[in-house]
């Protein structure tokens, strides 16, 4: 029993024999590392080199492992981390290159992302533009808007906060022009891109109005770039266009909105002035219509005279008609009896002529 518990304890056992053997093969490769550290330190002129990461290929990893086993770190551990990051920096690099950042690049030289979309939504004009210009509330029923608010101080300015995949960006946005109910030009500054867009209203019919937007969109983000390999920014801003439709499609009840005027980041007509001017506008053409209506009553007012004169006068050309015929009937009449009287006159005549004869005779 004695004995075989030695053998247990003791370094023979197939569990030991491993793990010497593993040592020794750590240990060798230490020793490979330190050897050709050493050996290529002798050929450095530069100490900067020595800095990890400082040169280029397999000397700035050795360079790397040499500083490390300097500082105290195991051979091995520092041949691991000097080729983990190695990994990590190509990787970083493809990256890079993959969405425009890497390179022959200048800091600066960003890459346009152009996005077209447009959407049709089944409501009049007016209360569609009208609502598009609530923007506050597209974080209520878009996913692309986390919040969006409005400067008091200056109405073409606003503060927006949109959803980039897990996280959050702030942007600054400046409206350049609004015309009410035709288009809407702004730029926007964060610091993870720029964006210059104009959205113009289209009536069709009317109860149908399209809306286009037009994004050149700058990303400076990690995210933001990547996110330009499939197209990201474009899907999100189709996605938000349709929740925009359905929101207002659905709504029965219309907003207000802001009607004001900007030209060139200035505000040359205020809400209040637009709504009184459009006021005015509406009144007149009511007031023209008026007049209008009224004319055309009375032309038809005159017409229906007219047709009622016209009418009475048939009558009386027809009553005029059958007086002349009455008329003529007793004329006819009248000779008929001046005939039949001078007819009975000359039988009368001729009788009395015949016994005179006849009186002669005898």
């Amino acid at each position: 029993m004695a004995e075989q518990h030695k053998n247990t304890d003791g370094g023979d056992s197939p569990l030991n024999r491993v793990r010497e053997e593993l040592l020794e093969y750590l240990g060798a490769v230490g020793r490979q590392a330190v050897g050709k550290a050493t050996d290529k330190l002798t050929h450095l002129a530069d100490p900067s080199k020595l800095v990890p990461g400082a040169g280029d290929g397999d000397g700035g990893e050795v360079a790397g492992i040499a500083a490390r086993a300097a500082q105290g770190e195991s051979p091995v551990k520092a041949a691991a981390k000097e080729k983990a990051k190695g990994a990590k920096d190509k990787i970083v690099d493809k990256a890079k290159e993959a969405v425009g950042a890497g390179g022959s690049s200048k800091p600066g030289d960003l890459k346009a992302i152009n996005i077209i979309e447009h959407i049709d939504i089944g409501r009049p004009l007016r209360p569609v533009y009208n609502q598009f210009t609530q923007y506050w509330d597209f974080g209520s029923f878009m996913n692309g808007v986390s919040s969006a608010q409005r400067d008091e101080d200056d109405e073409t300015k606003s503060t927006w906060k949109v959803r980039v995949w897990p996280s959050t960006r702030s942007y600054d946005a400046t409206v350049l022009e609004q015309i009410p109910d035709k288009r809407i030009v702004w730029t926007s500054e964060g610091s993870k891109g720029t964006t210059k867009g104009a959205v113009s209203f289209h009536r069709l019919d009317e109860n149908l109005t399209r809306i286009t937007a037009v994004v050149e969109y700058y990303p400076s983000g990690f995210f933001e770039k990547t996110g330009n390999i499939w197209r990201a920014q474009g899907r999100r801003l189709r996605l938000d266009l349709k929740h925009f439709q359905r929101y207002v499609t659905l709504k029965a009840e219309e907003v207000e909105g802001w009607r004001g005027e900007i030209r060139d980041g200035e505000v040359v007509r205020s809400h209040e002035d637009v709504v009184r001017q459009e006021e005015e506008d509406e009144r007149e053409d009511r007031e023209g219509r008026e007049p209008d209506e009224d004319e055309r009553a009375e032309g038809e007012e005159n017409e229906g005279e007219e047709n009622e004169g016209e009418e009475n006068e048939g009558e009386e050309n027809e009553e005029n008609e059958e007086d002349e015929d009455f008329d003529d009937e007793e004329e006819e009449e009248e000779d008929r009896d001046d005939e039949d009287e001078d007819d009975a006159d000359e039988d009368a005549e001729d009788t009395e002529d015949e016994e005179e004869a006849e009186d002669d005779q005898r």
